[in-house]
């Protein structure tokens, strides 16, 4: 059952960021699968577009999964490593949180 709802998100999470790319200059490229960065050291995303983006997921979420999440919050803040350094730790993330 987890591998189908980190499938579930891990979808989402690709089809949001590839309707995305379409307002970016520096596209994300999702060749890298869940290792693909999004934010920090040499990632395409500056804060700005990671807040944009994480809204767009949010709202992803709640509309084809019926799942109402904060995905930037206390919990995401205060980790070690970032859950929106990369697209298979942000669907990790994502999958903790609504598995709750």
């Amino acid at each position: 059952m987890k591998h189908d709802k980190y499938t579930s998100v891990y979808e989402l999470v690709c089809k949001v960021i590839l309707e995305f790319n379409v307002e970016l200059d520096a596209k994300i490229d999702t060749v890298s699968g869940p290792n693909t960065r999004l934010f920090g050291g040499d990632a395409p995303l500056n804060s700005l577009e990671l807040v944009t983006l994480i809204v767009y997921i949010e709202e992803e979420l709640e509309v084809s999964l019926g799942h109402s999440i904060t995905l930037a919050n206390d919990r995401a803040m205060s980790r070690r490593v970032s859950p929106f350094s990369t697209i298979g730790i942000l669907v990790d993330y994502i999958v903790e949180l609504i598995s709750e």
